[in-house]
């Protein structure tokens, strides 16, 4: 097992099989579906297309907060790399390292890719286009896509 130190959370990992597998100790403050409207159009974003990740809803927009990152960045990415979470690997729904990395729940999968977003130097201070740019260098495509998704969660422009 091996720590790694990220802004306030200890993640803990091992290695099984040549699968990184990766699980948040501490969890930030919860958001309360019923009082964010941001949670519930996400969830009606998630079940429109069939996405098992209405369940997560809350959980990305903690996240999001938490790593001051565009709430639709996340969800977007998620349904351009797994259709949602539907063909995610080892509760991987962002393809996170060519999908070969796992993580012990997709909560955890969500908050590790958030805060990799936001402390490592690859993404650290980018705005979410920079973000998708770096994310996926090799396809100029990738950007539009996500970012179709993003705006139908609300239509402001994508940074």
């Amino acid at each position: 097992m091996f720590p790694l130190l990220s802004q306030g959370y200890f993640w803990a990992g091992v290695v099984i099989s040549g699968l990184a597998i990766f699980s948040p100790v501490l969890h930030g403050a919860p958001i309360e579906c019923a009082q964010d409207d941001r949670c519930t159009t996400l969830k009606s974003f998630f079940k429109k297309y069939g996405s098992p990740l209405h369940a997560k809803a809350a959980a990305f927009l903690e996240a999001a907060d938490e790593h001051k990152l565009d709430w639709r960045l996340l969800p977007g990415i998620a349904m351009v790399e797994t259709s949602g979470g539907k063909h995610g690997r080892p509760n991987n729904v962002f393809g996170w390292n060519s999908g070969r990395t796992g993580f012990k729940s997709v909560e955890a999968g969500i908050q590790y890719v958030a805060g990799r977003f936001a402390h490592s130097p690859i993404y650290r201070g980018r705005t979410a286009l920079g973000i998708l740019t770096a994310y996926n260098p090799a396809r100029q495509q990738y950007p539009p896509k996500v970012i179709r998704f993003m705006q139908q969660l609300t239509p402001e422009p994508v940074q």
